[in-house]
């Protein structure tokens, strides 16, 4: 299974979207994962899961606003469907920062 962190700037609707099924309340303390990255930083995420992928969100409070203010209406079908790619894609972005 492959695991992907994922910070808020680079959401997508699908994820946002499981994260709001897996935590219609919010998250706390309870679900926190505190990891180290690759650069020795300390990251706190929540997890979501796909049949294959494990994504880490990582928590800020941009993160629980766009988690209160989703509303999975507002998305295209293809919108929902298209992002686990371009997470994917954008994995090597965050190695980056």
């Amino acid at each position: 299974m492959k695991r992907v962190i994922v910070d808020y700037k680079k959401l997508t609707p699908e994820i946002l979207s499981l994260l709001v099924e897996k935590y219609p309340d919010g998250y706390d303390d309870k679900h926190i994962i505190t990891f180290k990255n690759a650069k020795n930083q300390t990251i706190e995420a929540v997890e979501v899961r796909t049949e294959d992928t494990v994504y880490l969100v990582k928590i800020s409070a941009k993160l629980e606003v766009s988690m209160a203010d989703f509303d999975v209406d507002d998305y295209a079908e293809e919108d929902l469907n298209e992002s686990i790619v371009d997470i994917e894609n954008r994995e090597e972005d965050l190695d980056d920062e």
